[in-house]
């Protein structure tokens, strides 16, 4: 019986005594027996409830009961899986370790027979070293035999030597010391011509290694340009038919001519010179417009301050259209595409500008040949060699720019050429012909290359005359500081330098290597366009007269 149903039953009990209790206190007995009858029902349905409720804790205890023994049966399961797990890691772990250990064992055994057998090699060694150590001391022994031997036959060849020297000075009337200096002064002279020859072939065979393909690629560049130069001057002349025309453009008090002046740019110069007036100017394309509008204006006969100007700006108008008509014709020659409409103008400006008497254009499309054809036989790829003919025809673009620009002429092409969508590598070769920045590229040195090839070419430039005396002059001062030079000439146009020697002085082989000297002197401290000839002229003359 549970607890709970021995509870009801006693409070069963305690109700029922009450109810009695207040029964026997009433005096109505019907009442008591009611109340009796009252107890006797609740006494009956709390034993009721009570079996209900014994029968009720008896099946839930059955149920733990059950479920209890089911979760120790599950964790013995489980921890019979889980001792079998660790028994089978223990197993394979103590094989492993096993196989480990007979490893070890294996190893400790290879090692000791390794070493045994080190030990017997060490031991033959020893026996060998022990026979070679033996057959040592007998070559020794024999050795300083030998050299007692040598040691007397020394002794005895220097005492002869000795008496040879001796025998030889009383011939030759010299001491030692006096045939030991002649000697020596010999062999160095023997010596700097040896050293001087193997230079000298060392620096040839250079040559033909280094600028043989080189030179051919220059030849065959040049070779493929053929075509006529101008050279454009700081002046131009306009012819007139008659003299009487030079007071008609000259003006009252000279208004005209200062019209055209002031509206030109150009200066006129009207002097005595016959049927002719010079225009005189920097800037070709001024000079130009000039040109044509005196031309236009004599025709007309009409020629007056009002006229001129008129004239004047129609003429620049027609001008500008000529320039880019050229650029046009000249992109279009060099088949180049896609350039910028601006350095087609630039392109046209070139006409009309010159570089050391050379015509620009005309240099342009010369370097811009010569790029593409050594970029060919370079073996760069066609995008390659049409980038360096492109970069060829723009590498002055700088030199005839429209704004005003501290800049040199190559660092403000290149900064034009950005301007307008160029290529950084061509961008590179217009900057970097003239070493004014670092070239990052394979076109910028065959540019560079290009350009000095177009300018050195014999008659393409004219040069200032205080800066080719100069250079003359430098070279004959040059040849004048060596040593036994008599005179030196620089000849055709500083291209050749003949130098004259002391002929008692001077021997062939010495003339030949001053002539090397000389040469690499000028190489190494000198700028000059092309190459120079040095000669050196070794030459006895012979006069009588017969009487």
């Amino acid at each position: 019986m549970g607890l709970e149903a021995i509870i009801g039953i006693v409070g069963a009990l305690v109700v029922g005594a009450i109810l009695g209790f207040f029964a026997k206190k009433s005096s109505d007995k019907p009442k008591i027996e009611a109340a009796d009858r009252q107890a006797d029902e609740i006494i009956t349905t709390a034993r009721l409830k009570a079996k209900d409720i014994q029968a009720e804790a008896e099946n839930k205890n059955e149920s733990i009961k059950r479920k209890k023994i089911g979760e120790a049966k599950d964790k013995f399961s489980r921890l019979k899986s889980d001792f079998e797990s660790y028994k089978g890691d223990q197993k394979v772990a103590m094989k492993e370790r096993e196989m480990e250990i007979k490893n070890l064992e294996n190893g400790l055994k290879q090692k000791q027979d390794k070493v045994k057998s080190q030990q017997q090699s060490l031991d033959s060694k020893k026996a060998d070293f022990e026979g070679k150590e033996t057959e040592l001391k007998t070559i020794r022994e024999n050795l300083d035999k030998q050299l007692k031997i040598v040691s007397k036959k020394k002794e005895d060849l220097e005492n002869a030597n000795q008496k040879h020297i001796e025998a030889l000075e009383k011939v030759a009337n010299l001491s030692e010391a006096d045939a030991k200096e002649e000697l020596l002064e010999a062999v160095k002279s023997k010596a700097e011509m040896d050293a001087m020859q193997i230079v000298k072939d060392t620096i040839s065979q250079a040559k033909v290694d280094a600028n043989k393909e080189a030179k051919k690629i220059v030849i065959q560049s040049i070779q493929r340009m053929c075509a006529e130069y101008t050279i454009e001057n700081t002046v131009s002349v306009f012819n007139l038919e008659s003299d009487d025309l030079k007071g008609q453009i000259i003006g009252r008090e000279g208004r005209n001519i200062r019209a055209l002046e002031a509206a030109t740019g150009a200066e006129i110069v009207v002097d005595d010179t016959p049927e002719a007036i010079i225009i005189s100017g920097f800037d070709a394309i001024r000079r130009e417009v000039c040109r044509l509008s005196l031309k236009r204006l004599v025709a007309d006969g009409r020629i007056h301050p009002a006229r001129i100007e008129e004239v004047v700006a129609k003429t620049r108008k027609e001008l500008d259209e000529q320039i880019v008509e050229i650029g046009q014709r000249t992109v279009m020659e060099l088949d180049i595409h896609g350039l910028n409409a601006y350095l087609v103008k630039m392109v046209g400006r070139m006409r009309f500008r010159s570089s050391y008497g050379q015509n620009l254009l005309k240099h342009s499309i010369e370097t811009a040949y010569l790029c593409a054809s050594m970029a060919a036989e370079l073996g760069l790829n066609p995008k390659q060699v049409k980038m360096a003919k492109r970069a060829g025809l723009l590498h002055d673009i700088g030199k005839v720019s429209e704004e005003d620009s501290e800049l040199p002429h190559a660092p403000l092409g290149m900064k034009i050429c950005e301007k307008h969508g160029e290529n950084a590598v061509i961008c590179n070769a217009v900057g970097a012909h003239h070493d004014e920045i670092e070239m990052n590229n394979i076109i910028s040195p065959i540019v560079q290359a290009c350009d000095a090839i177009s300018g050195a070419r014999p008659g393409a430039r004219r040069e200032i005359l205080e800066s080719y005396l100069k250079r003359i002059g430098e070279l004959e001062d040059l040849a004048l500081a060596h040593d036994n030079v008599q005179k030196a000439y620089a000849m055709q146009a500083g291209r050749e330098l003949r130098v004259i020697v002391e002929s008692d002085k001077v021997t062939d082989q010495y003339a030949e290597d001053l002539s090397f000297m000389i040469s690499q002197k000028i190489q190494d401290e000198m700028q000059y366009p092309g190459q120079v000839k040095v000669t050196v002229i070794r030459e006895t003359r012979a006069v009588n007269f017969a009487r």
